[in-house]
């Protein structure tokens, strides 16, 4: 046993005991704060493809908003924005990103732009638009406060 101390090898160890009480197995799967907030309806909705373009783009935005937490505001949208970055997004019949591409260039703060693009990707892939008529890709405006938050146009509050 000191020859093992010496020589950095460990000797196993058996685990610790675990105890399980009977009713613990039985339990049901926890659920999320998400599964318990969501009504029947709304879970409904999302299963069935988006009617049309303006759904689409409506589900995309929210998507892109979830995929980026802490890098979005919400509310209402401030006079002063600092970069409006509009992307084109072109998507393959999965939904999957085909292409992002500028529409608008930020005259300040250049950055978001790049960022805008991220924030699209970590997003992707989107929901199968191989229903919806062609060309596949839709347009979303970023509104970047001075923070560097953004908020999508599709879902801006503007008063």
């Amino acid at each position: 046993m000191g020859l093992a101390a010496c020589t950095g090898v460990q000797t196993p160890q058996p685990p610790a005991p675990v105890s399980v009480s009977p009713s613990a197995s039985a339990s049901p799967p926890s659920t999320t704060p998400a599964q318990v907030a969501e009504p029947p309806k709304a879970v409904a909705e999302r299963r069935r493809p988006a009617r049309d373009w303006d759904e689409f783009k409506q589900r995309a935005a929210e998507r892109v908003v979830q995929a980026n937490p802490g890098k979005t505001f919400s509310g209402a949208v401030p006079d002063q924005l600092r970069s409006i970055p509009v992307l084109q997004v072109e998507l393959n019949r999965d939904g999957s990103i085909r292409h992002v591409s500028v529409l608008r260039k930020p005259k300040f703060s250049p950055e978001t732009q790049a960022m805008a693009i991220e924030a699209v990707r970590r997003a992707g892939p989107f929901e199968s638009v191989a229903h919806l008529p062609q060309p596949w890709q839709y347009s979303e405006t970023f509104l970047y406060d001075e923070e560097l938050k953004f908020q999508l146009r599709t879902l801006a509050v503007v008063p």
